[in-house]
């Protein structure tokens, strides 16, 4: 395993990062392939000892039920300070005004219940889990920055939005002196490359680490072009993401095969080794679900693709909408 920077920051981060979202309660929410305590301890017992020190969760996924987990289970197989856990907030975790958002009344009672879920004292780094046109952005930042200061959290960071919209609250905080994010966990992956096309330059100038969601494109990166899984069948925003009947990423998709193939390795191994290739990108987050997905993961941080592999891989991508935000 290697650890970087996360940007310009001190906070080092494994350059795999595992995500959360698999493990919760099938029952709650729309996560309906998520794994429970019990199935879940196997995959955080493995990440620890492959090195993985960074986790990623978010208090909407299985409506608390993940947090519980991560925070349990970090207990169980590593000590607080050497882990490093992030989770998110916005999404809709009960009904009034303290439920959902970006205002500072629900920043402020949703990392009191995220710290509570995890059972920590601080949570490493903080992200708003999209952006929220109803709040002012000076509203939310304050909020942020007193959450900081508070020592509930360490770091703050953003998530998948417009780049103009990143640079403005960026803008505002640099205005009041307030804590500016540190990171952007945005969509990026083979099949969805729209990001090059301002958020990550802006990234890289600024100083921001890059922790890519959807890194293996909801999967379908690992196999051949129109097969589902049991999670993509009951997956609707996986639908949103992706067109599986695109010509385009078909030939992207056989691409990964095709490289895969000459090199002996699974295809995952391939796209997640393209990503971990780029300038602009700390670490992908990388969710399992079957112990050889952690395993490929972090055999991708040793495969180095050559020039000519990374221009196959590339070569067949068109310009489609921007999606996820």
């Amino acid at each position: 395993m290697e650890y970087l920077r996360l940007g310009k920051s001190g906070l080092s981060v494994s350059k795999v990062v595992l995500g959360c979202m698999s493990f919760g309660d099938p029952a709650a929410g729309t996560h309906k392939w998520s794994f429970g305590i019990d199935e879940s301890r196997p995959y955080f017992k493995q990440a620890v000892e492959s090195g993985v020190t960074t986790f990623d969760t978010a208090n909407v996924y299985s409506l608390g039920a993940s947090e519980e987990i991560t925070g349990q289970l970090l207990r169980e197989f590593a000590k607080r300070d050497e882990v490093v856990i992030a989770t998110k907030v916005r999404g809709q975790m009960g009904p009034g005004p303290k439920g959902v958002g970006l205002s500072r009344a629900a920043i402020f009672t949703q990392v009191d219940a995220s710290l509570r879920r995890l059972g920590t004292d601080y949570i490493d780094l903080y992200q708003i889990h999209r952006y929220d046109t109803a709040v002012p952005i000076e509203e939310t930042m304050e909020a942020l920055h007193d959450v900081v200061k508070a020592g509930k959290a360490r770091y703050i960071g953003a998530s998948s939005m417009w780049t103009w919209q990143f640079a403005q609250m960026q803008h505002v905080a640099d205005q009041h002196g307030w804590t500016r994010f540190v990171s952007m966990q945005n969509q990026y992956n083979l099949l969805q490359r729209e990001e090059e096309r301002e958020m990550l330059p802006y990234c890289l100038d600024q100083g921001i680490g890059v922790i890519p969601w959807s890194p293996l494109a909801r999967g379908r990166l690992t196999r051949d072009s129109g097969e589902e899984t049991n999670r993509t069948a009951s997956d609707g925003f996986s639908k949103i993401l992706y067109d599986a009947t695109a010509d385009a990423d078909k030939a992207i998709i056989d691409a990964v095969g095709a490289v895969a193939t000459e090199r002996g390795v699974p295809r995952a191994q391939v796209a997640l080794a393209w990503m971990m290739g780029k300038k602009s990108v700390t670490a992908p987050i990388v969710g399992t679900t079957k112990p050889h997905h952690l395993t490929d993961a972090v055999a991708a941080v040793d495969l180095k693709l050559t020039a000519d592999e990374v221009q196959r891989l590339e070569e067949h991508y068109t310009a489609r909408p921007a999606s996820g935000f």
